[in-house]
């Protein structure tokens, strides 16, 4: 398995934890939360969904009312299909939620992980932005010696090039300085306010403590005609 599709199928299993869905809802969620899928089709969806089934991690059922699956079938059209967790699933993504390996530090994968923190355990949520802040700072480290050493061969342009990639790398450092530090001063630790006890690890859509960056997630108004 290829590591991208590796993050698919982690991708699709966390979705399905929330809810069951239809393809095309799973495809919108992928775009529009998890900006690494936007540029995927259905064509590399449903290949995923189809393994998970035979994986028995999910399973299929009708989405629609029979007279309406058998409209759609008169019709020509693909009836809807709902996916859901099984048991196994759940369990399965569980253990990949657990995972803190190197691959895990890497750009897609760890854009995948972050998505559902919700979901995840503080310590391991700590191990995967402390090996993600390690990775980039190898990076950063070894972007400086190469412009060091490339630095009275290189024009201006691709010197501001080098220069942009850098403090690209710095600014997500930093990020993962204050993520790190939320997490160290228990930001699961949520006041309670009226008519709401205070809880753990809240999934609600507010940052729940964590600094705020832009990044709208909002889906796109074209997609809005459901398939």
């Amino acid at each position: 398995m290829s590591r991208r599709s590796g993050i698919l199928e982690f991708a699709v299993l966390g979705l399905l934890r929330e809810a069951p869905m239809h393809g095309y809802e799973l495809r919108k969620r992928l775009n529009t939360s998890l900006g690494i899928f936007r540029a995927f089709s259905y064509g590399t969806l449903y290949p995923c969904l189809k393994t998970l089934v035979a994986n028995g991690w999910l399973i299929e059922e009708p989405g629609s009312a029979p007279e309406e699956a058998l409209a759609a079938s008169l019709a020509g059209r693909r009836a809807k299909i709902v996916y859901r967790l099984t048991a196994e699933g759940k369990e399965h993504f569980e253990e990949l939620l657990s995972h803190t390996g190197p691959d895990t530090w890497e750009d897609e994968s760890f854009a995948a992980r972050f998505a559902f923190f919700g979901q995840t355990e503080r310590e391991v949520r700590m191990r995967v932005l402390e090996g993600r802040r390690t990775r980039l700072e190898e990076r950063l480290e070894k972007m400086r010696a190469s412009l060091a050493r490339t630095r009275e061969r290189l024009d201006d342009y691709t010197l501001e090039l080098q220069r942009h990639g850098m403090e690209s790398v710095e600014r997500e450092v930093r990020w993962l300085n204050e993520l790190i530090e939320s997490e160290r001063a228990g930001r699961d630790q949520r006041p309670a306010t009226p008519g709401r006890p205070a809880r753990q690890d809240d999934t609600s859509s507010d940052t729940g403590g964590l600094p705020r960056h832009g990044g709208s997630t909002r889906p796109d108004p074209s997609d809005d005609t459901d398939k």
